[in-house]
Formats: C-alpha cells, structure tokens, sequence
C-alpha cells in the first residue's frame, strides 16, 4: 500500500488515503468531502474524507453510523451548538488505527466550541437517592438508566475529540470530551484521546462500560469524572496531562449512594504541568478527589506534578465516604507512586481522620503507571500527548 497525504485547509490536519496496486498501475482512493447534520435514521457508512458537523446530530435507535480510519469531521462555533450524540440503541463504529485516527475537531481550535461525543445506554445506574433513570445533564435531557448492563453502543477506536466541553443553555449544562451515560459492557472503547475541551475529558454516568488506552490531555475540568454507580470492570492504561487550566486528575463520586459494587482501573498516570491553575480559583487542585460514597479498585498509579499548597494526591472528601468505603474495604489504591513531595492522604475537613486498612493503600517507588504506544493517534500537530 502507498500513501498519499494533502492537507486540510485551515485546521493543517493531515489525512493519509490508501491506493491500490495492479502492477505498476496506483490508483489514490480520493477523500469525501461532506456534511453532517440532522437526525440519522438508517444505517450510514461516512468513507475516508472530510466532513463538516452542523448542529445536535443524532444517531436514532435502529442506526448504525460508521466512519472510516483517517476522517476529519470538523464542528465550527459560529454555526450554533454541535454534537454527535448515540441515542440508546443506536450505533456509533469509529474504525480508526493508531496510524489514521478519526478526528472529530472545531475550526477555531478554541475550548468548549462544541459538545463532543455522547453516547446513551440503558445499562444499570444508581443516582440520587438510588433511583435507576435520570435524565442527561448535557442540555438535551434524555432519560438514561436501564437495566440491559451488556448495552452495546458501538466500537470506538483510534479517535481523537478536540476542543469540546461546550457549555450550553444557561451556563450550567455542560457536555464534556466524551460522554457516556448509562453505556452498557458491550459497548467497546479503545485508544481515546480528549484535547484541551472546556469540560471533563471523560466523564461516565453509571453503565458497566469499560475503558482502555485513554489520553485526557488540557481539559479544564477533570480529566477523568464519574457518577451514578459507574462499575466498569475492565479498565487500564489511563493517562492526563493537566496544563494551563485543570481541576482534578480523577473525580469520583456515587452521588451519595453506598453501593456494594466498585470500579476497577489499572496503570493511571496522572500528570500536573507547572503553572497549572484550577478553574475560576477553585481548590480543585488534587490528583484524586472521592466524595458522596465514591469508590473504587486501582492500582498501579503514577502521580506527578500535584504540588499546589494544599493539594494531595488523594482527597477523602467527606465522613461518610470514609466510614462506607475506606473503613469498609470499597476503596483501595496500591502501587502508587508519588512525586514532587506532594502529601499522600488529605481530608475535606478537620472533622475526621483516614486511615486505610492494610493492604488499602499502600505506595511503590518502581509503580509506572501507563502504558501507551505513541503514534499519529496520540499527536496533535506536533505534540505529543504523552509527556
């Protein structure tokens, strides 16, 4: 196969097509050049090419939408809100390679011009009060919840989000890089990159998906964020970078419920650049934040760079999150690595103490955290996400 490059336009993103060969004979495949837009319907395949996403495009129940490896789909602020958003049963198929990612990407490169990708399930959630449906905090207030917990909504691999996290309506309704409510174990999401949005780069309302070779690099949120009894039980090689506006590495919370089940996430490195400020001046600055019953199993974390006055690697937020789930073994971190002499272990409040069990917490100077093979996919122009 031989490659032919040309460049797009304002954004300089490179495609790369693929040719056939007949003997000496080349014949380039040409990229399509369109629009999306509106709701989809039916079973859609979008070829190698460039496309130009206008508005809240919806995939209903019953589609199907595919994008080829090396497509660029380009939102643009001044059009009015943008999103691709899965609705429970339909299907999004990203077939991107670490070589020619998918890149869904705002023709300002500004933060927060758009609200990324979101998917809907009707895997298992636990909300407020332990209720099992919720209605989506994006601004689009679709119902979530269910209890289907193998929810296939598509395979997503090789794709990149870039400047997303818009906020929407009055302010308060947000959408981040990725979001994926009540997304169900059968959904496959593999090497995801989420560059400098205005929100979350990940954020996960309940559901039993899991989630491999993730890259949150910029957003000014968190980088990773979760709620609602999120249990995926197979998630690895998680990776942040935090630079110029960031609050927490990871924020985890079950929205007050103290459920019987936890997350399981292994090598997670999360990374703070210096010079790094929080949001609005919050004291948002900590690697790992547990509040409202959260919980969870990891291991092998690298933490590196959290060194604001007053920051910790992790944050025990309130008294009942420790009572419920450090004191009862729902929350465990082991082979953690802490660098720049950040404390270990910080509370919410004078009012209570954390001691974790044996075995809870427990840190290892050799831990390395994330594993991730660099290429096209991890690259944004030329910088590399992986620091």
């Amino acid at each position: 196969m031989k490659k032919l490059v040309f460049s797009l336009g304002l954004l300089s993103l490179a495609f790369t097509g693929c040719t056939t060969d007949d003997d000496e004979n080349t014949t380039p495949i040409v990229p399509v050049v369109g629009e999306i837009t509106g709701d989809i319907t039916a079973n859609k395949t979008y070829a190698f090419g460039t496309y130009t996403l206008k508005g809240i495009v919806k995939i209903k129940s019953g589609a199907t939408v595919t994008f080829d490896a090396g497509s660029i789909i380009t939102a643009d602020v001044t059009s009015g809100v943008d999103a691709l958003v899965v609705e429970n049963g339909g299907k999004l198929i990203i077939n991107g390679t670490a070589a020619e990612p998918v890149v869904f990407t705002e023709i300002s490169s500004t933060p927060g011009s758009w609200g990324g990708i979101i998917m809907y399930g009707d895997a298992p959630i636990v909300g407020a009060a332990g209720v099992t449906t919720a209605t989506s905090e994006d601004g689009l207030n679709l119902p979530y919840g269910g209890t289907n917990a193998t929810h296939n909504g598509g395979s997503l691999k090789y794709v990149k989000v870039q400047y997303a996290g818009k906020k929407i309506t009055d302010g308060t309704s947000e959408m981040n890089g990725f979001s994926f409510y009540s997304v169900g174990s059968g959904t496959v999401l593999e090497n995801l990159v989420s560059y400098k949005g205005a929100d979350d780069g990940f954020e996960f309302y309940g559901g039993t998906v899991s989630a491999r070779n993730l890259i949150s690099y910029g957003n000014y949120d968190d980088s990773f964020d979760w709620q609602d009894g999120w249990r995926g039980q197979n998630n690895s090689n998680w990776y942040a970078y935090q630079t110029g506006t960031g609050n927490f590495g990871m924020e985890i919370e079950a929205k007050s419920v103290n459920n019987s089940f936890f997350p399981i996430v292994s090598n997670i490195t999360l990374k703070r650049a210096a010079g790094t400020l929080t949001e609005n001046a919050s004291v948002e600055y900590d690697a790992i934040q547990f509040k409202k019953q959260g919980n969870g199993e990891y291991t092998n974390i690298l933490i590196d760079g959290y060194t604001t006055s007053g920051a910790v690697a992790v944050r025990i937020q309130d008294a009942l999150t420790n009572t419920d789930q450090v004191n009862g073994n729902k929350l465990k971190l082991t082979n953690v690595k802490i660098n720049g002499g950040t404390t270990d272990i910080g509370t919410g409040s004078s009012s209570f103490t954390v001691s974790f069990p044996a075995g809870q917490f427990t840190t290892n100077s050799t831990a390395a955290g994330a594993s991730l093979t660099t290429g096209a996919w991890s690259t944004v122009g030329t910088t590399n996400l992986i620091q």
